[in-house]
C-alpha cells in the first residue's frame, strides 16, 4: 500500500489508484463530473483539480495517480479558487431552464454551483446553443444545449455497450456530442447513459415531463424478466409506476440495467389490462363479481376431476411467476390430483426429467463470471438474451478472458471471439462431441480445427467457465448438450451451468411446479390436449415452444382457466380469465440464476380487481377444500414452498447417463429460433417505448445468400413460411454469417405465431 495524506488524514491507498479514488475510499468527496468509477479517465471538466504539495499548478484528481508521501489539499484556498474557476466556465453557457429540466432535484450541476458557483455571472454575451438530436425512442436529447461534454456517454457506450453509437465532434466551444453511423441509439444497454448523464442533456423519454424527482415514492424492487435478478428502484405517483431505476448491486447488475428492465413497466399500464374478472357464456364475454368467477373455475374443475379424472387437467406457468404463484399451482394441480404441471413451457427435450440431480442454475455466482479467463458459451443470443451479463462478459474479455461460442447465428457479441463454430441446429451435438474428443486426446486428429481450438483454449485456463444458453436449453437434443457440456467442464476443471430464461427459471424447480413421476410435461400436456387447461401468465400463442399446438389444445378443451394481467388471444380459447397483479402491484419472490433469493413488495395497488396471483390461487384451493391453503401473506405461502429447503443444496447441474447421439441428417431447411428481447413477456410486449426501437422491428426471414439463390429469390421478396398445418408471409432478408441450410425466424412474436415448433423443418417458396 501508498501511504499518502488528504486533507490531513493518513491514508494507505492502493498501488496505482488515481487520487479521487483514494479519496472517496477514504470518505473524502471531491467535486467531479466527467469521472465514473467504472469507466476510463477521461479528465476533461477538470471540476476535481486539487492541490498537491510542491505541485505548480492544481492537478486533476481523477488523473492524478498516488504517490508515497504525496500530500493533498482538495479544500485549500487554491483547489476551491481552481473549482470555482471552472464552474464559472461550464456555467457560461449553460441554459437557464432548470425550472422545466427533468434532471432538476437529481442534477450534479445544480448541486456543485450551490457550492461552488458564483453569486452572479460575469458573462452577458449571448449563449451557444446545440441543436437538439433524435436518438430513438428511449433516451431524450432535445437539450444538448445543456450539455457539458464530459463524455460519459461517449465512453459508456464503447466501454461498457460496446459500440460507439455516441461520440464527440468538433472542438472548443463547437464540440458537441453526436451519433456516429446510425442515426440513433439502439445498444440493449443505452437507458444507462440517462443515468450516468450529470446534466440534463439525455434524459428518458418515457418519463419526459411526467414527474419532479422529489414527487416521486421509491421502492426497492427485483426484475421480473431476464434471469439476472437485477436490483431496481420502481419510482410510482398517483399509484402510477412513472420510472424504473438500478440500485447498485456489484455482485449482480453492478450499477446498470437493460433497457429492457427500464422500460417494461410502461407495459404495466397498457390498454389491455385485465381489471375485473370475466366469464365467457354463449361465446360473449361479460364481466362478473370474483365471488361468481371463482365459484364457476372451481365447479368446473371439481367437475372435469370427478368426471373425466383429474389427470385431464394441466397447468401452465410463465417462469416469469413469483415462486409463490408457481407453488401454489403445483399445490393446487397436485391437491385435485394431477400431476401435470410445467413452467418449462419454450422446452422441447424432456428426456433429461429424472436423471437432472437437481435444479440447473449458473453453476457458479454472477461475479465469478467477472472472474473467468475462459469462456466456453453454447447456444446463446448472448447480447439480447442476458444484456447486463454479456457486459460482464465483455470486460472479462477485455481483460484478457478468451470466448468460445458455438451456436447456430453468428450475432455480433461486441466483443473479441477467441474461437466459434456457427453451425446448423442438428449439428450442434456433433460440435461439442468434437470438442470433448480434443480434449480427451483420445481422437484429437479427427477434431476439426474450430473444435481442436476450443479444446487448447478450455485447456489452458485457470477459472473456466461453460456455460448453456436459451436457445441450447430449448433445443430438441438439449439433454445430450447438457451432457456433454458437464464432461468439458469437469475435463478443463471448469464450472458448468445455464444462463437463467426468465426471473424464475430456478424458483420454479425449487416451488415443485414441474410434473411429478406420472405427470405430463408441457410438450407433452399440448401434444395430448387436457379437458381442462389452468393458465398462469401464459400467453399460449407466445409464450410455447409450438404455438400452433399451444392454441390446437387450448381450442380443443372444455375448460380454460387463464389467470393473466392482461387481456390477449386466450380471449378466443379461454372460458374464465381472473385478472392478477403484475410484479410491480404484488410482493413475491424470485430466484435468480446464481440461485440468490429475492424477495419484494408491491410498489403500486393492484389495477381496477387485479388481485395478487398468490391470493387468487389459495381462493382457490379453499373452495376446491385443499389443504395448506390457509396463509395469510406471500411471506408465509414463500416460507412454505421452501420449508425444508436448503437452496444451496437444491442447486445441482448434473445429470445422469444421457445417449449421445448424431441428429439425423435432413436436406431441408432447419428452423433457428430467438425470441426477440423485447417480446419475451407479457409486460415487455406491451411497452410502446420497447416497442417503437429497432430491435422490436417485424421479424423477417432471414437465410444465407446462397440458400435464397437456391430458392430463386433475392433479399427484400415477400416469402411463404410453412410449417406443419400453419404458414405466414414475411420479407426475406440475408444472413451471410448463418450458417447454410437454415431459416432463422424469431418465435414469441405475433407475426410468426401460425408456425410451428421452434426447432425442426421448414419450407420456404416465393409468396
Amino acid at each position: 500500500m501508498i501511504n499518502i495524506e488528504i486533507d490531513g488524514k493518513q491514508i494507505a491507498a492502493v498501488p496505482g489508484s488515481t487520487l479521487i479514488e483514494a479519496a472517496h475510499d477514504a470518505g473524502i468527496s471531491i467535486p467531479h463530473f466527467c469521472y465514473h468509477k467504472k469507466l476510463s479517465i477521461a479528465a476533461n471538466c477538470r471540476m476535481c483539480l486539487v492541490q498537491v504539495e510542491k505541485a505548480p499548478k492544481p492537478l486533476p484528481a481523477c488523473a492524478t495517480p498516488v504517490a508515497e508521501g504525496m500530500k493533498v489539499f482538495t479544500a485549500s484556498e487554491q483547489a476551491v479558487k481552481a473549482q470555482k474557476g471552472v464552474m464559472e466556465f461550464l456555467l457560461v453557457n449553460h441554459p437557464l431552464d432548470c425550472p422545466i429540466c427533468d434532471q432538476g432535484g437529481e442534477c450534479m450541476l445544480q448541486d456543485m454551483s450551490v457550492g461552488y458557483g458564483g453569486v452572479q455571472s460575469r458573462y452577458h454575451e449571448e449563449k451557444r446553443t446545440v441543436l437538439s438530436k433524435d436518438l430513438g425512442p428511449l433516451v431524450s436529447a432535445e437539450e444538448m444545449s445543456r450539455c457539458i461534454n464530459c463524455t460519459r456517454c461517449v465512453r459508456f457506450g464503447v466501454e461498457i455497450g460496446g459500440q460507439m453509437e455516441l461520440g464527440q465532434a468538433f472542438r472548443t466551444e463547437h464540440a458537441e456530442i453526436m451519433t456516429f453511423v446510425s442515426g440513433t441509439v439502439n445498444s440493449e444497454l443505452s437507458g444507462n447513459m440517462i443515468d450516468l448523464c450529470p446534466v440534463g442533456a439525455l434524459t428518458s423519454k418515457p418519463f419526459r415531463y411526467k414527474a419532479r424527482s422529489w414527487e416521486l415514492s421509491r421502492r426497492r424492487t427485483v426484475s421480473a424478466h431476464d434471469g439476472l435478478g437485477s436490483n431496481l428502484a420502481v419510482q410510482t405517483k398517483d399509484n402510477h409506476v412513472l420510472r424504473v431505476l438500478p440500485i447498485e448491486n456489484e455482485d449482480i447488475n453492478e450499477c446498470w440495467l437493460s433497457d429492457k428492465d427500464r422500460f417494461a413497466y410502461e407495459g404495466l399500464n397498457s390498454s389491455e389490462r385485465l381489471t375485473k374478472p370475466m366469464i365467457k357464456q354463449d361465446g360473449k364475454w361479460q364481466e362478473v363479481e370474483w365471488q361468481v368467477a371463482l365459484e364457476y373455475a372451481a365447479n368446473g374443475l371439481r367437475h372435469i376431476a370427478n368426471g373425466a379424472g383429474a389427470e385431464q387437467i394441466g397447468a401452465l406457468a410463465t417462469a416469469n411467476s413469483t415462486l409463490e404463484e408457481l407453488y401454489l399451482l403445483q399445490k393446487l394441480t397436485r391437491g385435485i390430483g394431477s400431476q401435470n404441471v410445467d413452467f418449462r413451457l419454450r422446452q422441447s427435450d424432456f428426456s433429461g426429467d429424472g436423471k437432472q440431480q437437481g435444479a440447473p442454475w449458473l453453476g457458479m455466482s454472477i461475479a465469478d463470471i467477472s472472474r473467468a479467463d475462459r469462456l466456453l458459451i453454447v447456444g446463446s443470443f448472448l447480447r439480447k438474451d442476458h444484456p447486463v451479463l454479456a457486459a460482464r462478459i465483455r470486460q472479462a474479455v477485455k481483460k484478457g478472458a478468451q470466448a468460445n461460442i458455438i451456436h447456430s447465428a453468428d450475432d455480433d457479441l461486441l466483443m473479441n471471439v477467441e474461437n466459434k463454430s456457427i453451425v446448423a441446429p442438428d449439428a450442434l451435438v456433433e460440435v461439442l462431441t468434437q470438442v470433448l474428443q480434443a480434449l480427451t486426446a483420445e481422437s484429437a486428429q479427427n477434431a476439426t480445427g474450430a473444435a481442436a481450438a476450443m479444446a487448447r483454449s478450455l485447456a489452458g485456463g485457470k477459472n473456466v467457465a461453460v456455460l448453456l444458453g436459451n436457445f441450447a436449453q430449448q433445443h430438441p437434443q438439449a439433454a445430450q448438450l447438457q451432457a456433454l457440456a458437464q464432461q468439458i467442464a469437469a475435463l478443463s476443471s471448469g464450472k458448468f451451468g445455464f444462463l437463467g430464461e426468465a426471473a424464475n427459471s430456478v424458483g420454479g424447480y425449487l416451488a415443485q411446479a414441474t410434473p411429478g413421476a406420472k405427470g405430463m410435461n408441457a410438450a407433452s400436456m399440448l401434444a395430448t390436449p387436457r379437458k381442462a387447461y389452468v393458465l398462469l401468465n401464459v400467453e399460449a400463442e407466445l409464450d410455447c415452444a409450438n404455438p400452433q399446438q399451444a392454441i390446437a389444445a387450448m381450442q380443443a378443451a372444455d375448460l380454460v382457466v387463464a389467470l393473466s394481467a392482461y387481456k390477449h388471444h386466450a380471449t378466443e380459447y379461454a372460458d374464465v380469465l381472473l385478472p392478477i397483479a403484475p410484479y410491480t402491484e404484488t410482493s413475491g419472490t424470485f430466484v435468480s440464476c446464481e440461485g440468490r433469493v429475492q424477495s419484494f413488495k408491491g410498489a403500486v395497488k393492484p389495477l381496477g380487481e387485479a388481485r395478487p396471483g398468490w391470493k387468487v390461487l389459495r381462493v382457490l384451493g379453499n373452495m376446491l377444500k385443499l389443504d395448506g391453503f390457509d396463509q395469510d401473506t406471500s411471506e408465509a405461502v414463500r416460507d412454505a414452498a421452501l420449508k425444508g429447503v436448503d437452496v444451496a443444496s437444491k442447486l445441482n447441474n448434473a445429470i445422469g447417463v444421457v445417449e449421445v447421439k448424431a441428429a439425423s441428417a435432413t436436406k431441408d431447411l432447419q428452423r433457428v429460433s430467438d425470441v426477440p428481447i423485447y417480446a419475451t413477456d407479457a409486460i415487455v410486449r406491451r411497452s410502446a417505448p420497447l416497442q417503437a426501437t429497432t430491435d422490436a422491428a417485424a421479424p423477417q426471414a432471414w437465410l444465407h445468400s446462397e440458400e435464397l439463390h437456391k430458392l430463386g429469390l433475392q433479399a427484400g421478396a415477400t416469402v411463404k413460411l410453412s410449417q406443419g398445418l400453419g404458414s405466414v408471409k414475411l420479407t426475406a432478408a440475408a444472413d451471410d454469417k448463418l450458417p447454410k441450410g437454415v431459416v432463422r425466424v424469431a418465435a414469441g412474436h405475433s407475426v410468426t405465431a401460425a408456425l410451428g415448433a421452434m426447432f425442426g423443418t421448414i419450407s420456404v417458396e416465393r409468396a
